[in-house]
């Protein structure tokens, strides 16, 4: 659950940092065709089972900087977790979360700033010794 939530946390916020309605739907479909691309375990790991939660808020209640004071710290325990488990699915996990925020932020009107410094935000949790 660890991995799911820090990848799914992970669009969330690239999503959320430059908001709109219409956009979300386009980054929406783009960070399902990222993940559903992935392969191995990782593929398995966030493909299978339910949507991960955030807090014990609803969904729609979530303010990005709740989901940041989450999924960054879950995206340094996934790889912790997998540099443990599965050395060999590491690359594999940080190229899919950094693959579907990367096409979260160019499916609607390019990437912004907003979304580049959330990208380097998941790209420096990820990429912790």
């Amino acid at each position: 659950m660890t991995l799911k939530r820090a990848a799914f946390g992970a669009v969330f916020l690239v999503s959320n940092a430059d908001p709109g309605v219409l956009s979300m739907v386009r980054e929406s479909f783009a960070a399902s065709n990222a993940i559903a691309g992935s392969t191995g375990l990782v593929r398995e790991v966030l493909t299978t089972g339910g949507l991960p939660r955030f807090t014990s808020a609803r969904p729609g209640d979530l303010k990005p900087d709740e989901v940041e004071s989450v999924a960054l710290p879950a995206l340094r325990s996934a790889v912790r977790i997998l540099r443990a488990k599965a050395p060999d699915e590491l690359e594999n996990y940080r190229e899919t979360v950094l693959r579907a925020g990367d096409e979260v932020a160019r499916a609607s009107d390019g990437v912004s700033e907003a979304e580049s410094a959330m990208l380097d935000k998941i790209r420096d949790a990820l990429s912790i010794s």
